[in-house]
């Protein structure tokens, strides 16, 4: 009976390149970020433990759904350094539940205040009858007012 090789312990930047689906550049970038981490050999070539695969799993995931890179290493800086288990990304997945469940209700009032106001057709911000009747948030300074709870 043939048994498959055992699976490396130890990846190339080309092997996790290839076996994650991200570039090797990007892996460099996630590295400088702190998002991953990997080691010099003697010869000066990068490895990184076959546990970051699933690090950079999380980050192209996360990234997808819109997780800024800067929340992605606070969450992920949060794990032990050793590998983490199955309770570990459990909790992780929780906290990040709840936050992407605050920004569904974000975009979902974002989308429908953005239905009235792109249809009503005056296309003045500092004048709008009905978000800002005589611009009286542009004393309240920059940015977004209604749209941020």
């Amino acid at each position: 009976m043939n048994h498959p090789a055992p699976l490396p312990k130890v990846l190339s930047v080309g092997e996790l390149a290839r076996r994650s689906g991200v570039s090797v550049s990007a892996l460099h970038f996630y590295e400088r970020r702190g998002l991953i981490e990997g080691w010099r050999t003697g010869g000066n070539q990068r490895r990184y433990e076959r546990a970051m695969l699933r690090r950079v799993a999380i980050v192209k995931v996360a990234q997808a759904v819109g997780i800024p890179l800067a929340e992605i290493k606070a969450r992920l800086d949060s794990l032990p350094r050793a590998t983490a288990g199955k309770a570990a990304w459990a909790q992780l997945a929780a906290e990040w539940r709840a936050d992407l469940d605050r920004r569904i209700g974000a975009l979902t009032r974002l989308r429908d205040r953005l239905d009235g106001c792109i249809g009503c057709g005056c296309l003045s911000v500092e004048v709008c009858p009905l978000r800002n009747p005589e611009d009286r948030l542009g004393a309240e300074g920059p940015g977004a007012r209604y749209l941020v709870d």
